[in-house]
């Protein structure tokens, strides 16, 4: 194991890190708020430690990235940047423990957007434009900013590539990695950009617009205001909002194909039929059973519907509604949407569409053989005929999130905590999703949960995030065994 790679690659990310911090500063400068020196030093420590580690392991720049390498440098960048991350809630007062401050961090890199923060709009501005942008960073990726950037991984930047984002690297877009980084972030931040403009013409400040982009964009759903989305009780932003994060949810080399002439490439997508076709159904299902039950007027039905399920089945996590008022019918609707998840290679969590649908086709076809057991069989993709290497793999994910989830919720109950809070709070961690039902459902927070609970979950975000195997696969002995 190469520890001087290892080093110079965390340093490479805590620097971008620390030079994201800026922003926030600039924001406190500009409201003539006091958080300006914890900022300040937070941003000092980052880019020091950034920097220090960057000199003194400058020799390892350029050195082949081995497989093994990439799962440890991918695991412990995230480790790292939450870590710094929390600086700026302790040296702005923020939050008054470690613990809180790293889940916060946490879950904004994670994109989770699960939060232990009580009274949000007493936060100083530029504290919580710090914990939208740690969502906007995280979202597409800090290996895969400094792949766009920095043209410095030689031959290993494929290996980081798959580590960090393994759901899109079967489909490069360029030839080489670096120019397929800087595509997929041109867009993401063309994305931002449009959701800025039209959440201010929805009539939020430029202040509120910019962290809600960020938000949105990376599918995070941290909110500067309390009751979130709802707090503006606008319809233009409430549809504005589900559309930006319908398209946050959908894969981007999808969009990159688009933009270049390729129409049928993207519309044609078995994946984005699905996840389409799935939007729909869970929007018309839960909007009926808003005006059977709830007695709401139908605009307003299939609008509150649209915008939950858009955001749990992204994995944003921006409300309009407490849905633990709603019926039972439609919380497991609404349940079911963020283990599914959107699309993959898009900035969502959750199992991801694609693999749903190809666990749907393998049970059909498991089910046609028993009637046909000599028929021979194949699945599809795209026109692409599948692997038995590509459905283990999908098997043995899904097996393991799974697996994570339960050993999760089991540890969660031993630290007090009830069954549902428990177990929806895990899956709305691995997912990435943020809001959950009990203690911590979408009128209420992460605060309640004990010390001990956090750190499980803090766990589940990670491993989430990083799509299982990147994490899991650190705690097989075998691994660092020469």
């Amino acid at each position: 194991m190469n520890l001087r790679l290892i080093v110079h690659m965390l340093s490479v990310a805590l620097v971008f890190v620390g030079f994201f911090m800026f922003l926030p500063i600039v924001v406190s400068l500009f409201y003539g708020r006091n958080e300006i020196l914890g900022l300040s030093i937070s941003m000092f420590i980052t880019l020091i430690a950034g920097l220090i580690g960057f000199f003194l392991t400058k020799g390892a720049k350029g050195q082949e990235i081995r497989h093994r390498e990439a799962f440890v440098i991918v695991t412990m960048t995230w480790l790292a940047i939450a870590l710094f991350g929390s600086l700026p809630y302790l040296l702005t007062g923020g939050f008054s423990t470690f613990t809180e401050a790293y889940f916060e961090s946490m879950s904004g890199f994670t994109t989770t957007g699960a939060s232990v923060m009580t009274n949000i709009e007493k936060m100083p501005p530029g504290l919580l434009l710090w914990r939208s942008l740690s969502q906007w960073i995280g979202g597409m990726g800090i290996i895969l900013l400094a792949l766009a950037i920095l043209p410095l991984l030689g031959g290993g930047g494929m290996q980081l590539f798959k580590a960090e984002v393994p759901e899109i690297s079967v489909d490069k877009l360029k030839p080489r990695i670096i120019d397929t980084a800087k595509a997929l972030w041109l867009i993401y931040v063309g994305f931002t950009l449009s959701a800025t403009v039209v959440y201010s013409l929805g009539g939020m400040s430029l202040y509120d617009a910019l962290n809600h982009a960020f938000a949105t964009m990376a599918t995070g759903g941290f909110s500067t205001k309390n009751a979130s989305i709802a707090h503006f009780n606008s319809p233009f932003i409430e549809y504005t909002s589900s559309l930006f994060m319908f398209l946050a949810g959908v894969n981007y080399s999808l969009y990159f194909h688009l933009l270049r002439g390729k129409h049928l490439s993207f519309f044609n997508n078995n994946e984005f039929k699905f996840y389409t076709a799935t939007t729909v159904l869970m929007t018309l299902l839960i909007g009926v059973d808003l005006i059977i039950n709830n007695k709401t007027s139908l605009e307003e039905s299939l609008r509150l519907s649209f915008f939950q399920v858009t955001s749990l089945m992204t994995t944003t996590g921006f409300a309009t509604a407490d849905f633990e008022k709603w019926s039972f019918f439609s919380q497991s609707l609404l349940l079911v949407c963020m283990l599914f998840g959107a699309m993959i290679g898009s900035t969502a969590g959750g199992i991801k569409q694609v693999r749903i649908l190809l666990m749907l086709k393998q049970g059909y076809r498991e089910l046609y053989q028993l009637i046909h057991p000599h028929a021979i069989t194949t699945l599809k993709l795209d026109n692409k005929f599948l692997t038995k290497e590509v459905l283990g793999s999908i098997w043995g994910f899904v097996f393991l999130f799974i697996m994570m989830c339960l050993v999760s919720t089991v540890g969660m109950t031993l630290c007090g905590v009830d069954l549902v809070t428990s177990l929806t709070t895990v899956l709305s961690a691995a997912s990435n999703v943020g809001p959950a039902l009990g203690e911590a459902g979408p009128a209420e927070n992460y605060s309640s949960i004990p010390t001990a609970g956090k750190w499980i979950l803090i766990f589940c975000m990670l491993a989430g995030r990083l799509e299982v195997y990147t994490v899991l696969i650190l705690l097989m002995p075998n691994f660092w065994k020469k």
